[in-house]
């Protein structure tokens, strides 16, 4: 069974967030993606300190379909710079974990 991930990344709207989700799970990159928002990130950009609501999605994945997913986020994602985070996933239950791997199958 190969290695899990968890990938995470913002975006604006809760609208920008379906549709990254939709075509994630579609394209069969993600098992599962799951939105929640909205959220306030406070960041640093151009120099300015700014506050905006965002909506977190988490997207479960086999990790040999990670560099899929991360080049599919960085075409589709409408930020200059998206948030693209992968945290392993070290253990979980194995009928879930298998499912994940399936789904992201042809």
């Amino acid at each position: 069974m190969p290695g899990h991930a968890i990938v995470t990344s913002t975006t604006d709207t809760n609208e920008a967030a379906q549709t990254l989700a939709e075509g994630i799970v579609e394209a069969r990159l993600g098992a599962c993606a799951q939105i929640t928002g909205p959220i306030t990130s406070v960041y640093r950009w151009e120099g300015t300190i700014r506050s905006e609501p965002e909506w977190r999605i988490e997207i479960k994945t086999p990790t040999d379909r990670v560099a899929a997913l991360i080049r599919h986020l960085e075409a589709a994602h409408p930020y200059e710079i998206p948030e693209i985070v992968v945290t392993p996933i070290t253990d979980g239950a194995a009928p879930y974990l298998t499912w994940l791997t399936t789904e992201t199958r042809a």
